[in-house]
C-alpha cells in the first residue's frame, strides 16, 4: 500500500506519541525507584537512631514506624522483619562481590585480582565495610549489631545472598565450584573485616591497623589463589 502524505503525518504524530510515553514511564519509573529508594533510608535511618539510643530489644516497631511517619502495615512492606531495619546498611552491599567480578572481567581481570583490588581500595578509603572505621558512628553501629544475637543471626541471610551472587558471577562450568569458591572468598572477607574491628573497638586507631590490615588481606589472598586457581 502507498501512504499518502496524510498517512505519512498520522505515523509520525503516532511514533512520536508512542515516544514521549515510553520516556513519561521512564521517568516516572525512575521517580519512584528513587522514592522507594529514599523512604528505605529514611525509616532504616530513624530505627537506627533509636537502636542506638535505647538498644535493639528496647525498641518496638511501632515505635519505628511512628518516628519515620509511617504506618506498620507500611513499613512491614519496607522491612519484613524488625532486623531488616538494621541490617538495611548491608543490602547495597549483598550483590558487591558480584559487580566486582563482573566488572573486573571486563577490565582483564581474574575473579581474585578483582576482588583483591576492590578490598585494598576499600581499606584504603577507610570503607566501614572493611571493618577499617574509626568513624564514632560506624563503631557504634558494629557494636549494635555484633552485641544484638538476632541481628548476627539476621546477618548470615545476607551472607548467604552475597555467596548466591557471587558464586553467579564465577560462572564456572561446575556450579559447586563456584558456591565452594563464593564461600570461601566471602568468609575471608568477613574474617578480615571482624579482625580489623575487634583491633578498633580495643583502641587502636584505623591509621595504624591499616598496615596490618593491608599485610593480612594480602595473606589471605594469597592464600585464597593458592587453593582456588586456575580455575578463579
Amino acid at each position: 500500500m502507498t501512504l499518502t502524505p496524510h498517512s505519512d503525518v498520522c505515523a509520525s504524530v503516532t511514533s512520536s506519541s508512542v515516544e514521549v510515553k515510553r520516556v513519561r514511564f521512564v521517568l516516572m519509573s525512575g521517580l519512584r525507584e528513587r522514592k522507594k529508594q529514599r523512604t528505605y533510608r529514611v525509616v532504616s535511618d530513624a530505627a537506627i537512631a533509636l537502636f542506638l539510643e535505647k538498644g535493639f530489644d528496647k525498641v518496638s516497631v511501632a515505635e519505628v514506624a511512628a518516628a519515620a511517619e509511617i504506618s506498620k502495615p507500611t513499613l512491614f512492606r519496607y522491612f519484613p522483619t524488625k532486623e531488616d531495619l538494621a541490617l538495611h546498611r548491608f543490602a547495597d552491599h549483598q550483590d558487591e562481590a558480584a559487580r566486582v567480578v563482573v566488572d573486573g572481567r571486563a577490565d582483564g581481570l581474574s575473579p581474585l585480582d578483582a576482588l583483591r583490588r576492590h578490598f585494598l581500595a576499600g581499606l584504603d578509603r577507610r570503607d566501614p565495610v572493611t571493618g577499617l572505621s574509626d568513624d564514632a558512628d560506624v563503631l557504634a553501629f558494629h557494636r549494635l549489631l555484633y552485641g544484638t544475637p538476632s541481628l548476627v543471626a539476621r546477618l548470615h541471610a545476607y551472607v548467604k545472598r552475597s555467596e548466591e551472587a557471587l558464586a553467579a558471577a564465577l560462572d564456572g562450568p561446575d556450579p559447586l565450584a563456584a558456591r565452594l569458591a563464593a564461600g570461601q572468598i566471602v568468609a575471608v572477607q568477613r574474617i578480615l573485616a571482624e579482625e580489623n574491628w575487634r583491633r578498633i573497638e580495643a583502641g587502636e586507631s584505623a591509621r595504624k591497623v591499616l598496615p596490618g590490615a593491608v599485610a593480612a588481606a594480602e595473606l589471605a589472598f594469597e592464600q585464597l589463589s593458592t587453593g582456588l586457581r586456575p580455575r578463579f
